[in-house]
């Protein structure tokens, strides 16, 4: 009974933890969603926050959990997670994520939690207890979800410039104003569908693994669904303000009809690959949009140095998240 009592009590402990991940990638993540329409002078920050909180848990009843079952089901073999797995996954995102926090970076809260799980899962089994093609479409949307995100931001921004040529400067802002608006919804519509979702596979990977769920369930209780997008939502509301400033104006000088390109090329790409249920970057979504927006205007409208710097802390976001839980995974086998 104790024995029970106490398992109960680990997996009440790490669906916390993983609720707290979830609040802090929206809290990382905001800058995703509202440096454009912020920065652009469109909405105020306080507004620009509980905007993007609104869409986000507003994505529930919008997308089905095709992201939280490749995340619960379609990384590790059937067998491999315990509650260390779970614990050594959570810490090394979660510790990423700080880092980059600190340091105002934008880099992927998606790729940590893939990062941390894929170190865990090796520290207890090896790279066998992995799924390949599930690891493989993540990785591959490492390049792929920028470069969708960089094309559609470019073409909509000269679909865009051509629509309005003959148009003034002034009537142009005025109009892209308002519909930065629609696009900035969208965004985090797609923000919160994609997201939400990693945390909801992770715990229902927790429950299969703890006995709390049958590994033949297709969907995770209602409870978990609710509560991660409740998390993403209120840590959006608190915002990252210093990867807001990255975002907003150190890759490129935005106006609304910037912002709008951006995010809408971005909204599409992050509806896409929700859609076939593939956990992708918003951060690295939305950073291609924008350096694609700022490429068309001249290639010295992009500040390189800063893009560059955001794509080493992408490439070094799974590896390091990987390192930290296996390390994490080791001292709870220890501990507990």
């Amino acid at each position: 009974m104790e024995a029970a009592q106490t398992a109960l009590w680990v997996v009440i402990m790490l669906v916390v933890v993983a609720l707290a991940f979830d609040f802090m990638n929206g809290f990382h993540d905001a800058a995703n969603s509202i440096a454009t329409v912020v920065s652009t002078g469109v909405l105020r920050p306080a507004t620009a926050v509980l905007f993007a909180a609104f869409f986000n848990f507003v994505a529930i009843f919008v997308f089905h959990l095709s992201v939280a079952a490749t995340v619960g089901k379609g990384i590790v073999q059937p067998g491999v997670v315990d509650t260390h797995v779970v614990f050594g996954a959570l810490i090394g995102a979660i510790t990423w994520n700080v880092i980059t926090w600190y340091y105002g970076i934008p880099s992927s809260s998606s790729h940590a939690l893939i990062g941390g799980i894929v170190g865990a899962v090796m520290a207890k089994a090896g790279a066998s207890a992995l799924i390949a093609p599930g690891i493989l479409k993540t990785v591959i949307f490492i390049l792929v979800s920028p470069t969708l995100g960089f094309l559609l931001g470019s073409l909509m921004m000269v679909l865009v410039s051509n629509v309005f040529r003959r148009a003034t400067p002034s009537k142009v802002d005025r109009w892209f104003r308002r519909l930065q608006l629609v696009s900035a919804g969208a965004y985090s519509l797609g923000h919160g569908g994609n997201d939400a979702q990693k945390t909801i596979g992770i715990i229902w990977m927790l429950l299969i693994a703890t006995g709390y769920m049958g590994a033949n369930e297709t969907a995770p209780p209602t409870w978990v669904v609710v509560s991660c997008y409740v998390a993403i939502a209120v840590g959006t509301m608190f915002g990252g303000w210093r990867i807001v400033r990255t975002m907003g104006q150190k890759i490129t000088k935005l106006k609304p009809v910037g912002g709008f390109c951006a995010e809408t090329g971005g909204a599409i790409t992050l509806f896409m690959a929700t859609a076939a249920g593939i956990p992708v970057s918003t951060t690295h979504t939305i950073t291609g949009a924008i350096v694609g927006v700022g490429s068309t205007q001249r290639a010295s409208a992009v500040r390189w140095g800063v893009a560059g710097n955001i794509v080493w802390a992408w490439v070094f976001t799974i590896p390091a998240s990987a390192f930290v839980a296996a390390l994490a995974y080791w001292f709870s086998l220890k501990v507990f």
